[in-house]
């Protein structure tokens, strides 16, 4: 008799080819041949000879799915997570009755791209951590928009990579979205603003990750779950995150946010804050969660609840209007301005900001009216940015302002009236007129019109023409006043014939030389052409002034002490006698350190401002010293970074070589390496970076290259991915090293030692000791490539490094693990073998 079986036929196909591929088929039991027939097979649910159910869950399955599994047409729960189930993933396409889908935690390595076309009852999606596409990748489809009662959405670690799709935040029913882990990049859609998610995890995306700004979250009101760690997000959390009020969870960590914390967020009740390692500023607020963590920012006060200087707050906001440029965030931190470089600002004896000096410097938005606060204000400075809007009319209290350069920006007229002496630039400024250089008019009328530099009579400077206004007017008044004294020592003939020549000669010397009656060291301008500091100095003497100008000749200074040499470096050139006077005639009350170049004294010009001067000793001055001062002239006066410290000016009279730098008020670096703990200086928190440097020294690869491939162009996140294959590791090596066999044992100590200095949360990282205990066993071990340098070199490179150094000390004569701290050498070493003779600034470059 033959007995019918109660599975549809195509379902029974299906079925059968699952059950021949799985390779362990006895954890499923199935043992007859009819799936949905008494009993059924176990894990199978059937519907009048349909399966419409597989829950075959944490079974430890091995095998692959038969690829005519979408043909299950009435199949509406599937659950296979926590398996092994491996190859390609089948279309699911047609599946319409389909609503529970749990693939995780399994090792499928493929996707197809029909895979979610017709998924129209859709509601719960899970494939999270499968190896999809390992060498490409895949992104969500736009048929899975299609699914419009989506519900959950769960891909985590599933090699996701592209932008984040546009139509997810369209999707009115999905509330739940987690895409950690992958290879997202971009920013979060616009689309999402205002979506009713609940659960949005975006955290950890590798290559890179996502970035833009994270203010589009504060419009999620539903939300209970943000993740964003692990990414380059930028910007600052939005003021009005505290309408998020059923938020629980909130990770930011691992970001690049900026700015202050609002007091929104610091109000909310959550149970878990994570803001670690971003470059939030201000003061911590006392947050009313108890679980709130927030290491690693650039605050300005390291107690919860204490405020910043009014200084700092004020050029806080000033940072908030114009966008929070990188380079600025990096370099202003601390509560006190004047005490570290904070960059583009310089402070008076006072300890009060007197300079903003910020051209060509990524500043985008508005002016802050809280720069009003800064009262001991000067000079502002902010050509060539991208500002808009109008000057804050508060901004006219500051008493002490004489210049403020708005040049080559969007600036909105009218400006604020500003007094007779406040020059004002806003020329390039496309809404402004034509007489756009000059002062503005006071309130008390009777001066010409706003944006005019030029009083009645008179023709307005062009454009560009603006920086010789002052100069013109100098040299108007000395013709007046020179005029005067003659004019009843010689008759009008004789006025006509002989003054009036030499005035005009007078008048077009006198456009390029300025005599103030003081000192005074301005900043490089990036928007002067030649991008050069200008030092003027006073004539002690009440006579005129001739200003060097480093074209390569001598010129006689005032008092008339011989010659002053002109190196080609640009207006470097400061006369000795001010030198003696700033520092009081080199007092050894004002000596900072001593070395082989000669003695650094501290100086203060009259404004106020702190500089080091490096005096060469008489019984130095050699061919190899003079060669030394010059490189580091035309180097320096060329060279911009901001862990250099700048040439502000030079001097060469008779004996004397000096050189004038920015002084660094928190002394030589030497005492934060070696003497950190007698000081009682904070330790330097360089362990990610010094991880970053072995990476590049193992690779021969930058930290960042954009030309490389995505996965890669962040070296640190690659090197992560590689470093624990050897193979792979292996092939990474740069070239040049030449690895050998016995050599590779050492590669890959490095590479681990490059792995947890750079890992991800800083109390995973080794201190500084570890690291060099580590490659202090490698030492024995190591030897230079190349043997060719011995031959001029005199150092036997067969011999060990640490002997190689023996030796290095004993041929200089002295102990160099003993030698003064604080020797000033010149920056520029010996010229090396082969070098050139000569070195011109055109060199620098």
């Amino acid at each position: 008799m033959v007995v019918l079986g109660t599975t549809d036929p195509v379902d029974l196909d299906v079925m059968n080819k699952f059950k021949l591929g799985i390779t362990n088929p006895e954890v499923l039991n199935w043992t007859t041949n009819d799936p949905c027939g008494t009993p059924s097979w176990p894990y199978v649910f059937c519907t009048n000879g349909k399966v419409t159910q597989i829950q075959a869950k944490n079974l430890g399955l091995k095998g692959t799915l038969p690829q005519n599994f979408n043909k299950l047409s009435m199949l509406w729960n599937l659950g296979l997570q926590n398996n092994q189930l491996s190859g390609s993933l089948p279309t699911f396409s047609g599946l319409s009755s389909l609503r529970y889908a749990y693939l995780d935690y399994n090792q499928f390595d493929s996707i197809p791209s029909d895979f979610f076309v017709g998924l129209t009852s859709l509601q719960v999606f899970a494939l999270d951590n499968n190896p999809l596409n390992a060498t490409t990748g895949w992104s969500l489809p736009n048929d899975l928009r299609n699914s419009a009662q989506l519900t959950n959405l769960s891909a985590v670690s599933s090699n996701m990579v592209g932008s984040l799709p546009d139509f997810l935040g369209n999707m009115a029913s999905l509330s739940v979205l987690k895409l950690s882990s992958n290879n997202i990049s971009g920013e979060i859609p616009p689309s999402f603003n205002g979506s009713n998610l609940q659960t949005l995890w975006l955290n950890d995306q590798n290559g890179g990750g996502m970035s833009g700004t994270v203010s589009i979250v504060a419009t999620i009101i539903s939300l209970t779950s943000l993740w964003l760690h692990g990414n380059r997000f930028t910007g600052p959390i939005p003021d009005n995150i505290g309408v998020l009020t059923g938020l629980r969870e909130l990770n930011l960590n691992g970001n690049q946010l900026v700015g202050l914390i609002p007091d929104s967020l610091a109000n909310m009740a959550l149970d878990h804050l994570d803001l670690n390692n971003n470059m939030f500023m201000g003061p911590i607020p006392k947050f009313k969660t108890a679980n709130a963590v927030y290491a690693s920012n650039r605050f300005c006060q390291s107690v919860p609840g204490m405020p910043c200087a009014p200084q700092v707050m004020a050029l806080l906001e000033f940072l908030d209007g114009v966008g929070y440029p990188s380079r600025l965030v990096n370099s202003w931190s601390g509560n006190d301005p004047c005490a570290g470089h904070w960059l583009g600002l310089s402070c008076d004896a006072n300890n009060k900001v007197y300079i903003i000096n910020l051209p060509i410097s990524n500043l985008n938005g508005l002016l802050s009216p809280a720069v009003a606060q800064l009262d001991a204000l000067a000079t502002i400075r902010l050509a060539s940015n991208n500002l808009t809007g109008k000057v804050p009319s508060n901004w006219t209290e500051l008493k002490r302002l004489t210049l403020l350069d708005l040049s080559n920006n969007n600036i909105l007229p009218p400006l604020p009236p500003f007094g007779d002496t406040v020059k004002v630039n806003v020329s390039g400024n496309s809404l402004f007129g034509t007489n756009q250089t000059g002062t503005t008019p006071s309130t008390g009328g009777g001066s010409s019109p706003a944006g005019s530099g030029s009083p009645p009579g008179t023709a307005s400077p062009t454009p560009g023409s603006g920086s010789t206004t002052e100069g013109a007017s100098k040299s108007k008044t000395s013709k007046r006043i020179f005029v005067a004294i003659v004019a009843p020592l010689a008759s009008f003939g004789i006025l006509i014939f002989l003054v009036l020549p030499v005035s005009l000669y007078c008048c077009k010397k006198r456009k390029t030389v300025q005599a103030p009656s003081s000192t005074v060291i301005h900043p490089r301008d990036p928007s002067d052409s030649d991008n050069m500091v200008k030092i003027v100095v006073a004539n002690p003497t009440g006579g005129s002034v001739s200003t060097a100008t480093g074209s390569g000749s001598a010129s006689r200074n005032s008092s008339g002490m011989g010659e002053s040499h002109v190196i080609e470096a640009g207006n470097l050139v400061i006369s000795v006698q001010v030198l003696q006077n700033v520092t009081k005639n080199f007092a050894a009350e004002n000596e900072l350190g001593r070395g082989g170049f000669g003695v650094v004294y501290k100086g203060e010009l009259d404004d106020g401002t702190k500089i080091a001067v490096k005096r060469m000793e008489a019984g130095v001055i050699s061919s190899k010293a003079l060669d030394e001062f010059q490189s580091e002239i035309a180097v320096l006066s060329k060279v911009r970074h901001r862990h250099l410290v700048s040439l502000l000016g030079y001097s060469v009279e008779g004996n004397e070589r000096i050189l004038v730098y920015e002084y660094m008020p928190q002394g030589a670096l030497s005492k934060h390496l070696f003497h950190w703990k007698n000081l009682k200086l904070e330790p330097l928190s360089w362990k990610r970076s010094f991880g970053v440097v072995l990476m590049e020294l193992l690779t021969g690869l930058m930290a960042l290259d954009e030309d490389r491939p995505e996965e890669s162009q962040y070296l640190a996140a690659w090197f992560w991915h590689i470093k624990s294959n050897k193979e792979k590791l292996m092939a990474a090596i740069d070239p040049a090293l030449d690895v050998k066999e016995e050599a590779s044992k050492s590669i890959y100590i490095i590479a681990e030692l490059a792995g947890h200095c750079t890992a991800r949360e800083p109390n995973q990282r080794p201190d500084m000791g570890h690291a060099v205990n580590v490659l202090a066993s490698l030492v024995e071990k190591w030897k230079p490539l190349d043997d060719n340098t011995e031959e001029y070199s005199g150092i036997d490179y067969c011999l060990p490094l640490n002997q190689m150094v023996k030796d290095w000390q004993e041929a200089e004569g002295k102990d160099l693990s003993y030698m003064d701290l604080e020797d000033s050498k010149g920056s520029i070493p010996s010229r090396p073998t082969g070098f050139a003779e000569s070195f011109t600034s055109a060199d620098g470059r």
